[in-house]
């Protein structure tokens, strides 16, 4: 009976790690990420002191959407300027290459003999 009770006890020891959680998966925002948020909102055109209760939901919705416009657009930019950089590697690599797919010399050396 003693051995059973043990034999409980280390496996439940040994299971409560596996079952708990050291973080959440959403921590919870912090003060300067709450008040960076309402900076972008501010200068979207919200106005949190006007005191006009009545088109509250509206002003913050419509500066919300503004926001996640802009953010999306400088997604896109990101996303066409990692493009662009990617396409000129590519060339770059194919400007190094004859017609055999073999490298040309003077393109091989030219970077190591003049430091670049």
């Amino acid at each position: 009976m003693n051995a059973l009770i043990r034999t409980v006890l280390i496996s439940c020891a040994l299971a409560a790690p596996a079952l708990s959680f050291a973080q959440s998966e959403q921590a919870p925002l912090s003060r300067a990420e709450v008040r960076a948020d309402l900076i972008r909102l501010e200068q979207a055109g919200y106005q949190p002191g006007r005191g006009d209760n009545a088109n509250y939901p509206r002003d913050i919705q419509a500066a919300e959407a503004k926001v996640q416009a802009e953010d999306a657009a400088s997604a896109k930019s990101a996303t066409a300027n990692t493009q662009a950089q990617t396409q000129s590697a590519l060339q770059a690599t194919a400007n190094m290459s004859t017609d055999r797919g073999q490298p040309r010399i003077d393109a091989v050396r030219t970077p190591f003999y003049y430091g670049a």
